[in-house]
C-alpha cells in the first residue's frame, strides 16, 4: 500500500470547523470532508449536487483535490474530529485517495466519522482507521427499492466492526415503527439506534421532532435533532 499525498479523490466541498449536527457526537468541533457519488436516489437528499446529473452539471459541483489540500483545509482551525460524508463516501474505497486520506488523517492526531448508507461492506484498512461509521439506513420513504437500500451483508460487516452507531432519517411515528422493526430483523442493539426528523429547515424538524421522539424514547432508542439546521437553516458548507 503506497500513501502519497499526492493521491486525489473527488469532491464537492471540504468546510468547517463546525458542528457535528446529528447523532451520538451531536455538537463536537469538526470538519466535514464531502464526497461526490451516491449509489442511492433518496427523494430528500439534501445534497443531490453530489451524485444527480439530472439536475445539476457534476463537472461544475465536482472536483478532484489532492489529499494534501483535502487535508491541509480539513484540519484548520484545529478540529480533533473530521467527518468523512457525501454522497456515499465509502463507494471510494478501492481508492489510493481514501486509503492515503485516512492515514495522514489518522497521522495529524484527528478522529474520523465516516457517514454511510449501510449498502457498502468496509474493507479492513477502512475499519482500522476510523474511529466510527455513522450508518444511515434509508427507509421506504426514501424512494429506492428495499433490495437497492437495504444490503443485509453490508449492515451485518459494519456492525460487527463493533464502531458503527445506526441514524434513521424518521417522518412520522409509523416510520419509527419501521426502525423498531428493522432494527429486530437485523439484531441492533436500540442503545446504538438514533432517531432523527427530516427537514432543512426549522419549522418542518421542529414540528417532526415532536411526532417522532416519544415513540422512538418508548422503543429504547435515541433522539437526534439536526443541529447543524437548528442555527444554519440550509446554508451550504456548514
Amino acid at each position: 500500500m503506497t500513501i502519497a499525498l499526492h493521491h486525489t479523490l473527488v469532491v464537492r466541498e471540504v468546510f468547517g470547523p463546525t458542528v457535528q449536527g446529528e447523532g451520538p457526537s451531536t455538537g463536537r468541533r469538526c470538519s466535514f470532508v464531502r464526497l461526490g457519488g451516491c449509489n442511492l436516489t433518496c427523494t430528500w437528499c439534501d445534497t443531490p449536487e453530489t451524485w444527480d446529473a439530472r439536475r445539476f452539471d457534476l463537472r461544475q459541483t465536482l472536483a478532484r483535490r489532492t489529499v494534501q489540500d483535502i487535508v491541509t483545509r480539513a484540519t484548520e482551525g484545529l478540529p480533533d474530529l473530521v467527518v468523512i460524508t457525501g454522497g456515499e463516501p465509502l463507494l471510494h474505497q478501492q481508492q489510493d485517495g481514501w486509503r492515503s486520506l485516512l492515514v495522514v488523517l489518522r497521522g495529524a492526531g484527528v478522529e474520523t466519522e465516516v457517514e454511510t448508507n449501510g449498502t457498502q461492506t468496509p474493507d479492513p484498512l477502512t475499519v482500522d482507521l476510523v474511529t466510527r461509521f455513522n450508518v444511515s439506513p434509508k427507509l421506504g420513504h426514501a424512494g429506492d427499492p428495499e433490495g437497492k437500500r437495504i444490503r443485509p451483508e453490508a449492515l451485518a460487516a459494519l456492525h460487527a466492526t463493533g464502531k458503527a452507531a445506526f441514524k434513521f432519517v424518521c417522518q412520522t411515528p409509523a416510520d419509527v415503527e419501521e426502525v423498531a422493526a428493522f432494527a429486530q430483523t437485523h439484531a441492533l442493539d436500540p442503545s446504538r439506534v438514533w432517531v432523527m426528523p427530516e427537514g432543512t429547515d426549522t419549522t418542518t424538524l421542529g414540528a417532526r421532532l415532536a411526532e417522532i421522539a416519544d415513540p422512538a424514547i418508548a422503543a429504547g432508542f435515541n433522539v437526534t435533532h439536526r443541529l447543524h439546521v437548528a442555527i444554519w437553516g440550509d446554508e451550504k458548507g456548514r
